[in-house]
């Protein structure tokens, strides 16, 4: 199987990859970038295509789903972070506990 292949793949996990794909493209991702996120996303949760054996299937977790296309870290603006700071500094001076 070549590098790339889907077709080990169910087909609720080819819906559930487009799916994702078509968010990320509304966010302004490109059309290839989007794809790779959307199957990265979907490897993630499902470990892979399908497998065959009894008992080989872990239960899906749904995490990378759910926070995916969130921006980490403060969700404060940068002049705000820097004030907090600058005033946080000014009242450990005064108190002097610097």
């Amino acid at each position: 199987m070549p590098r790339g292949d889907k077709s080990s793949y169910t087909d609720k996990q080819k819906r559930k990859a487009e799916h994702i794909q078509e968010g990320y493209e509304d966010r302004g991702v490109g059309k290839e970038e989007a794809e790779r996120r959307a199957w990265a996303t979907v490897n993630k949760e499902a470990g892979g295509g399908k497998k065959s054996g009894s008992g080989r299937r872990k239960k899906e977790s749904h995490e990378s789903s759910r926070k995916g296309g969130r921006k980490g870290g403060s969700s404060q603006s940068e002049e705000t972070r820097s004030a907090a700071a600058k005033k946080g500094w000014e009242t450990r001076r005064r108190k002097g506990n610097a």
